[in-house]
């Protein structure tokens, strides 16, 4: 992979392998379904990564999922992200046999239109089919199909399935309430960029697989601990589960690109601000100066639209500093694309902060 970015010595550095290790986690991750509510098949696969490294991990009630790496010295750092992702519920099942959707997460109509989805039914079967809208056909709309406003109401998915009414779609399976994912359709293409739907939040998540891999070959100086939710993407993800003995939370998110925006695909990001106001500066200074030990170029950058697992943490109570980074993400909620050096850098910020290098 050409641009794949070439280990060093400095502080808080990776190798081609631990890139290597993530990267074939996250594509895994991109691929399994995990709409905010049906994350069951994804938290099983990040328990089997932590059974194959040794490493133990506990759910929440809530059904997040937590482990620990020791460290040498006191401290306990915490790091959450989410592997929940957007998606959408069987709304209605209509009179022509196709499905009105009910959007999870925070999306436009218009960035789903088109794609490929998948109807998870509860007996646990899967009937794909395609998001489209009511006047799809250009042939027989004209002009309306360019005026149509996507919401909601003229959303629809018609099904890879021989149904012309409700009862025969019935018949398949499906049901109201029924969960609905969409193809992410993950790429690594031979110039190091990884597009696909749900880099926000699987991105993080496959990094933190990473660092622990790397952790476990050379003990922190602080105990680090993984938290990773599963209805981050409507907002009460970390509102409970975060360890109790944590000193800092750093939220580890996607990082917005777009004009305006400092974010970059190929940097890690510190979040100053979002939504929910500004996050903990002396932290985010701690996390500055570890960038500069470990060779980083640090993006810094504010979100206007954007909240994060932090965010509810503090709301619920959390009483300790927060601080939000991450890799830099094209076209967040669409179809999204970012970097191996983006990837990489988030990666090492992480192991330069832990280890007090």
């Amino acid at each position: 992979m050409s641009a794949t970015p070439t280990p060093s010595d400095s502080a808080g550095s990776t190798s081609l392998s631990d890139l290597a290790f993530t990267l074939d986690v996250l594509l895994r991750l991109l691929r399994t379904p995990s709409p905010t509510g049906f994350t069951e098949a994804a938290v099983r696969l990040i328990e089997r990564e932590l059974d194959a490294l040794g490493v133990s991990s506990h759910r929440t009630k809530k059904g997040a999922l937590t482990w620990e790496v020791p460290g040498t010295g006191e401290g306990h750092v915490a790091f959450s992200g989410h592997v929940d992702t957007l998606g959408a519920m069987v709304k209605e099942i209509k009179p022509s046999g196709r499905l009105r959707l009910a959007m999870l997460g925070g999306y436009d109509w218009a960035t789903v239109e088109g794609e490929y989805a998948q109807v998870h039914t509860q007996a646990g079967g899967v009937v794909t089919g395609t998001v489209v809208n009511t006047h799809q056909s250009t042939h027989v709309h004209g002009p309306a199909l360019r005026e149509l406003k996507r919401e909601q109401a003229v959303m629809e998915i018609r099904l890879d399935a021989r149904t012309q009414s409700a009862e025969e779609t019935r018949a398949l399976g499906i049901e109201v309430g029924d969960f609905i994912s969409f193809d992410p359709r993950a790429e690594l293409t031979d110039a190091g960029y990884l597009k696909s739907r749900h880099l926000d939040n699987k991105a993080a998540v496959a990094v933190f697989l990473g660092v622990t891999h790397l952790l476990l070959q050379t003990p922190p100086a602080r105990t680090v601990a993984f938290h990773v939710t599963t209805y981050e993407e409507v907002g009460h993800g970390a509102a409970t589960g975060i360890p109790p003995h944590t000193d800092e939370l750093i939220a580890v998110d996607m990082a917005a690109v777009g004009h305006g925006q400092t974010s970059s695909e190929h940097h890690v990001t510190l979040c100053v601000a979002d939504s929910g106001g500004p996050y903990d500066h002396a932290l985010g200074n701690r996390l500055r100066g570890s960038a500069r030990r470990a060779g980083l170029e640090l993006k810094v950058d504010l979100y206007p639209y954007y909240a994060s697992d932090g965010t509810a943490a503090w709301r619920a109570g959390g009483d300790y500093p927060v601080a939000l980074i991450g890799p830099g993400v094209d076209a967040s909620h669409a179809y999204e694309r970012t970097h191996t050096d983006a990837l990489d850098a988030t990666l090492r910020l992480i192991v330069a902060h832990v280890s007090g290098s």
